[in-house]
């Protein structure tokens, strides 16, 4: 059975983007590791936000150009009123009844693979929801002293963890945790 993980990268400081929402600091020294390949390849369903759906220019490059060519789940209030273009791979859902569902038809998608979850909100949202196995992080080695916090609005919320594994480019370091429930 496949595990559900959240997975961003992060200043050391611990923002996720700057003040202008921009994360393309945070992505200027990254160096893909020895175990991106199966990651990706373990990963059978994407669960994001909205906000981190949109930061694509165009919805419909995503069934051309996505690394991950799997079914997408996308946590919404609004859902776009043209459906973006899919494919035979990747799918995409629009949710609007919550993370729980979003992770309920993600991990039905997924077929016994990984759930990767991403965008800070919706990473929040599974966190406190205690939905998650595992958090990966990735840290940029940058300090950008003020932005969108990773971990804001988890302060009622005490999650230990466990290191499973770490991962070294030249310029980053990246962490995998296991949740302990």
């Amino acid at each position: 059975m496949g595990k559900v993980y959240f997975g961003m990268i992060q200043s050391l400081d611990g923002f996720i983007a700057d003040s202008n929402r921009d994360l393309k600091k945070l992505y200027a020294s990254y160096t893909p590791h020895v175990g991106i390949p199966a990651a990706m390849e373990n990963t059978g369903a994407v669960v994001m936000g909205r906000h981190t759906f949109d930061m694509a220019e165009n919805a419909d490059a995503y069934a051309d150009h996505y690394e991950y060519q799997v079914p997408l789940f996308i946590l919404t209030h609004r859902p776009p009123a043209k459906h973006p273009k899919e494919n035979e791979r990747l799918t995409i859902t629009f949710v609007e009844d919550g993370i729980e569902s979003a992770i309920s038809q993600a991990t039905e998608a997924a077929n016994g693979k990984d759930v990767l979850v991403l965008g800070a909100s919706t990473g929040q949202q599974l966190l406190a929801a205690e939905l998650a196995d595992e958090l990966q992080i990735a840290i940029a080695p940058i300090l950008l002293g003020k932005g969108i916090r990773l971990f804001d609005g988890l302060e009622e919320h005490e999650i230990h963890l466990e290191k499973l594994k770490t991962f070294e480019t030249a310029q980053q370091v990246e962490v995998w945790y296991k949740i302990i429930k």
